[in-house]
């Protein structure tokens, strides 16, 4: 049965949208007014500060492109209905040459309003809905920049720590005595999903702790540097045709380390297979030191909790 829960986000957008609707509501609160406040505040919780940025230009081109193809369309002969059906022509075919990489549903829905609402005053209506969205945005941007801001830290970490568990996986895999050598198609997987991590995690400000999250993203980088430098020796490792007895050392770090090594050849006249086969596997299990060492310096109680 899946777990329900109320994410950061959600409760985070929820007091944007009701602060934006107070603020509004101080000036003569309409429907029109509410709907457009609410929208910019919603558009302004995002997972990331550029997030967040990108959300309010996309809210300011909208209202004020459907402002302006409304109040020239409003001035053409011709039914409402024809009106609206222009401007929703008009304000998709520019979006498109303009190569504006924004939804052109927003400035529609103006241009729908102003267009099918009799006696309508298009300047003023325009100016007012812009002046809404900019409450509800400036409104949601600070509570989400300021407020429990978005840090996906624990998500990173979690990460490296899924990494070494099938690190050790795929070496107790590698020496089990059989002849089958593992893939590293899964830890793949899992540093391409941290570098996404990263990049939202490279993307976000916060403000109230520039100085760590600049020594956490250095850190996060060199754990991510090192994970794949981790891969590329084991791939080295699954080419070859079979791999070589484990020296005492090596198979004392990964005892360790809590693998288990079902492989008891023992070393006694060393070969070249044996002698490459050791050299990666050292280099593995110490760049696996490295990257916890690495992990380590990220206290504990910084990481903040899951946003939903």
């Amino acid at each position: 049965m899946p777990r329900f829960s109320i994410g950061l986000r959600t409760l985070k957008t929820v007091a944007a949208v009701l602060a934006a609707m107070v603020i509004v509501d101080a000036y003569g609160a309409t429907a029109s007014k509410l709907i457009f406040a609410m929208l910019g505040a919603m558009a302004a919780v995002q997972p990331t500060f550029k997030a967040s940025l990108e959300a309010c230009i996309a809210q300011i081109v909208g209202v004020v492109f459907g402002a302006l193809a409304g109040v020239v369309l409003l001035a053409l002969p011709g039914s409402p209905l024809i009106a609206t059906g222009i401007g929703i022509v008009l304000v998709i075919t520019l979006y498109n040459l303009l190569h504006i990489p924004y939804s052109p549903s927003l400035p529609s829905f103006i241009v729908v309003l102003i267009c099918t609402t009799p006696d309508i005053q298009p300047i003023s209506y325009s100016l007012g809905r812009i002046w809404d969205t900019a409450i509800g945005l400036g409104v949601g941007m600070v509570i989400n920049t300021l407020i429990f801001p978005y840090d996906n830290s624990r998500q990173i970490c979690a990460t490296v720590e899924s990494l070494d568990g099938e690190l050790l996986r795929f070496l107790e895999d590698m020496f089990d005595g059989d002849d089958h050598l593992p893939d590293v198609d899964e830890m793949t997987r899992m540093i391409d999903k941290m570098a996404g991590q990263l990049k939202l995690f490279s993307d976000q400000r916060l403000l109230l702790h520039l100085r760590r999250q600049q020594h956490d993203l250095e850190i996060f980088r060199l754990c991510e540097g090192k994970a794949r430098e981790l891969v590329a020796q084991m791939e080295v490792l699954c080419r070859m045709r079979q791999v070589g007895r484990l020296s005492d050392e090596n198979r004392r770090r990964l005892r360790e380390c809590g693998a288990t090594i079902r492989d008891e050849r023992p070393l006694e006249l060393l070969t070249e297979l044996d002698v490459v086969t050791n050299y990666h596997v050292g280099q593995i299990m110490t760049l696996r030191q490295e990257l916890l060492e690495a992990l380590g310096s990220v206290p504990a109680e910084e990481r903040p909790p899951d946003e939903g």
